[in-house]
């Protein structure tokens, strides 16, 4: 397998990202953003982050493609998140921040989470991270994996069983 780098740091470098990583990227983007206009105003604000903060990639903490990715789905979430219109707020306002029991609880299922999907096999782990981390649908799954809509969403229900066994039942 060829060994990713990070670009140097001349133009011509950034310009091989652009058409290197560009599609990885815009198919990250596609899954958050659905207006075209969006996509590529968002496009260029990653390939900027990834030019500002290439210094700041470490091989030894993964891989190059992990690292834009990363960085292209929290701009594409935050990108979202700023162009949403502002809902009006409510005329009685209750207080909703969780209690502390709450937030250390929510911890807890948390790591529970990660431990069990940790000991998943490498192929539910990765249905697992394109469903619910990248929110790819099953029939963009089932394209790029060579594999038909059904039998992504029945490796799919399995997997969810055995995460609901693992952590403890239908509570979790």
């Amino acid at each position: 397998m060829k060994e990713e780098k990070p670009p140097r740091q001349k133009a011509e470098d950034m310009e091989e990202v652009m058409i290197h990583d560009g599609p990885f990227l815009r198919y990250i983007l596609a899954s958050v953003l659905w207006d075209g206009g969006e996509l590529e105003e968002c496009f260029s604000e990653v390939i900027l982050r990834i030019w500002q903060k290439r210094a700041l990639y470490d091989p030894e903490k993964g891989s190059w493609k992990g690292w834009i990715g990363t960085i292209a789905r929290n701009t594409a979430l935050n990108w979202n998140r700023n162009r949403r219109p502002a809902e009006p707020l409510p005329e009685t306002v209750s207080d909703s921040a969780p209690l502390p029991e709450e937030a250390v609880l929510r911890k807890e299922r948390q790591k529970r989470l990660e431990e069990a999907v940790a000991n998943l096999s490498v192929g539910e782990r990765q249905l697992f991270y394109r469903r619910y981390y990248y929110m790819q649908s099953a029939a963009q799954m089932a394209a790029e994996l060579g594999m038909t809509e059904r039998a992504v969403e029945g490796r799919l229900y399995r997997m969810r069983q055995k995460l609901r066994k693992m952590l403890g039942g239908d509570g979790v």
